[in-house]
């Protein structure tokens, strides 16, 4: 559990709700189902516009990583390098069938398979890259979902504050509905805002951190490979190994 993010959004709202206690008001008057549903539906209804189903999809199952985050994988990755190594070292290219096999996951086994397939080594990179820049993009795409959302949602809340007044002119001549076109109106601004500035943008920039860390692995590991299918087995693994365990 990522417990700074836990206590970003705790921290979030209560930096709201004690402000809104503080200046007097009351805590029931932010509460709004127009304004919230005006702001949230209609945010999403737009990033659903721009979005495939399978990038919305991907994009709204990454938010768990916000808590979650996937677990730090470097120094399994470490051990992983330095008995391809050693096997490729001691046996042979063929020798990686054995942790080929094993492996779970597809970019690894994808790699050792052309090793032991014996593909030309400048033609492994360069096909390893383009999957490295494939699941990028996809990931990137999937993120951006979220950008998308803390966009759209201010203008949206503008949209919101704009039926709100549309709601108090057209009941002028009623004084008991014209309270709740004013809250709705000013409601659903903030809720616009504070979606995007509090939630949304923060969401998208840990996404992008975490998606970031993914392929500087990726990258590694092809680099890694890339030094087993020359026959390199000397100093310079180490020193990739190395550079991977001195990575925040």
């Amino acid at each position: 559990m990522d417990w700074s993010s836990v206590a970003g959004v705790l921290l979030a709202l209560a930096g709201i709700i004690v402000g809104q206690g503080l200046e007097g008001g009351k805590i029931t008057s932010l509460l709004q189902p127009a304004a919230f549903a005006i702001v949230v539906i209609g945010t999403f209804g737009a990033v659903m516009l721009q979005t495939r189903v399978p990038t919305l999809r991907r994009g709204l199952s990454m938010i768990r990583w916000v808590f979650k985050p996937p677990p730090d994988s470097r120094a399994q990755l470490a051990r992983d390098i330095n008995n391809w190594s050693m096997l490729a070292r001691r046996d042979g290219l063929l020798a990686l069938e054995r942790p080929m096999l094993g492996a779970k996951d597809k970019f690894v086994a994808k790699g050792l398979r052309m090793i032991v397939d014996g593909i030309n080594p400048d033609k492994m990179r360069q096909m390893l890259d383009m999957e490295i820049t494939a699941f990028e993009t996809a990931e990137r795409q999937a993120v951006r979902i979220w950008e998308s959302a803390a966009g759209y949602s201010p203008t949206i809340g503008i949209l919101g504050a704009v039926l709100g007044l549309i709601h108090v002119m057209e009941n002028l001549t009623d004084p008991n509905k014209l309270g709740s076109g004013i809250a709705v109106a000013f409601v659903s601004t903030i809720y616009g805002v504070g979606l995007a500035n509090l939630f949304f943008y923060p969401i998208a920039n840990k996404l992008k951190t975490i998606v970031t860390r993914q392929v500087y692995l990726q990258e590694l590991t092809a680099a890694v490979m890339y030094d087993i299918a020359t026959g390199d087995f000397t100093r310079v693994i180490d020193e990739r190994i190395a550079t991977l365990m001195r990575e925040p």
